[in-house]
């Protein structure tokens, strides 16, 4: 039998969604939100000298350069005040969850409820601060380094470039806060979503451009466009799908009455870690040819050499580092935020068991038991979701937003917002037959 929210969800319509005020104002207050982040990408750098930087971006874009741009919304070919993007955030929240499985005070704060996470939280900023500092005074250092790229070189030039790119990723990291309490949610992830999609036309277009001039042929590009829709559609299966363990709490007495024991689910995703497997591995693996393309004008040893050009895009090599980068990742992140023996704990301490598994140490062992097996399925389809397109980019010369880790991105973010707004309507409609029982209740009173 389904249960009481999967009734109401059933039932959602476009005129329940119509009644939905509240949810109204939070759609229009995060698409507000989203505009402002887009035009805060076209404002640029002050200092710079447009032109000379286009090209030099230009023969960086093929580097860690274009996969930054790509997720910053193009602010970096622009070398907009939005340039750092909130990737500085999301490296501090890795690094804050990664310390509180080492280090016993900050794992007793995440133990301590809604207290301890606000705690958390701001030691999260403090982390994106130094970072966003850090990476900012290397680009200001870099753009300085470049030929004519910068107007007045000098210290003014880099606290000011500091300065503004910094408060550029603190603004975004507000705004996503922003987004997540007065809007639909996932407001770091919707930030990240925007900049994606918005090269997205623009990556059709230069596809289909190629076409035109003859560079990729029409069978090829209607390859691409199979081969993208049927990674979507492997994305949406795989990202909903789950292994529910059965949950079983027994029977328990309240005065005079026996209740009977109530039965629920614990829900595994197949893939836990989400797309930080392939961000963090698109991003090691960039970083040698980054740096190779900045040192050009300086001789670079043999071997050097040699392994800049074996981690080329396309090369044996390569692919196979990713796909054992992405598969070490899966495992890596899932361990640090799926944590087996906590989750036992709490099921012991409220009554629950799985049926057959003594609670406690051995709920653990059988949970992380099939959470490893499922994350192994989950690394595969990490592996392939993003080579294959990674296969085409490199051999046909396609732009890279369209490549698998954008479309994984893409994907999981607009599922994860359709359920976020499903969440609202359903509230909604709770909301509603509350009132509706109240009336009848007092109707009867009468």
């Amino acid at each position: 039998m389904a249960s009481a929210a999967e009734q109401l969800a059933s039932n959602l319509n476009f005129s329940t969604f119509a009644k939905a005020e509240d949810l109204k104002k939070r759609l229009w207050f995060t698409l507000a939100a989203l505009l402002v982040y887009r035009l805060g990408t076209h404002i640029p750098l002050p200092g710079l000298n447009p032109e000379a930087y286009a090209q030099a971006f230009r023969g960086q874009a093929g580097g860690i350069l274009g996969l930054f741009n790509m997720f910053s919304g193009g602010a970096v070919e622009r070398m907009a005040i939005f340039a750092l993007g909130i990737m500085p955030y999301i490296s501090a929240s890795i690094i804050v969850q990664l310390m509180t499985s080492v280090v016993p005070a900050l794992e007793n704060l995440k133990k301590e409820g809604e207290q301890g996470r606000k705690i958390i939280n701001q030691y999260t900023r403090y982390g994106t601060v130094i970072l966003g500092a850090l990476q900012a005074y290397g680009i200001a250092a870099g753009l300085e380094s470049g030929q004519g790229l910068v107007v007045d070189p000098g210290w003014f030039f880099r606290v000011s470039t500091v300065l503004t790119l910094l408060g550029g990723t603190m603004f975004l990291m507000w705004l996503g806060e922003q987004i997540t309490s007065r809007g639909i949610g996932n407001g770091i992830s919707l930030i990240i979503f925007a900049g994606i999609a918005a090269g997205l036309p623009t990556a059709l277009a230069g596809t289909l451009e190629l076409g035109r001039t003859g560079a990729l042929s029409t069978p090829l590009i209607l390859l691409v466009i199979l081969v993208a829709i049927g990674v979507i559609g492997v994305i949406v299966f795989v990202e909903r799908a789950q292994r529910r363990l059965l949950i079983q709490y027994p029977k328990r007495q309240v005065g005079n009455r026996m209740f009977q024991g109530d039965t629920s689910h614990l829900p595994l995703k197949l893939n836990t870690s989400g797309v930080i497997p392939a961000i963090f591995a698109s991003s090691l693996l960039l970083l040698p040819a980054t740096i190779a393309g900045f040192a050009s004008t300086t001789a670079m040893p043999t071997w050097a050499t040699s392994i800049v050009a074996a981690l080329g895009h396309g090369q044996p090599l390569y692919m196979v580092l990713y796909a054992a980068l992405i598969a070490f990742f899966a495992f890596f992140y899932t361990a640090i935020v799926f944590n087996p023996k906590d989750t036992a704990d709490n099921l012991k301490k409220h009554g629950g068991f799985i049926p057959g598994i003594r609670p406690g140490e051995r709920t653990a062992e059988y949970i992380d038991y099939v959470l490893t097996r499922i994350t192994v399925i989950g690394a595969i389809y990490l592996v392939f979701v993003c080579i294959l397109p990674e296969i085409l980019v490199s051999q046909t010369g396609i732009p890279l937003a369209l490549g698998g880790t954008s479309l994984l991105i893409v994907v999981s973010v607009t599922l994860d917002t359709v359920a976020q707004i499903q969440g609202h309507l359903i509230a909604q409609q709770y909301e509603g037959l509350i009132k509706k029982s109240k009336l009848r209740g007092g109707k009867r009173g009468r």
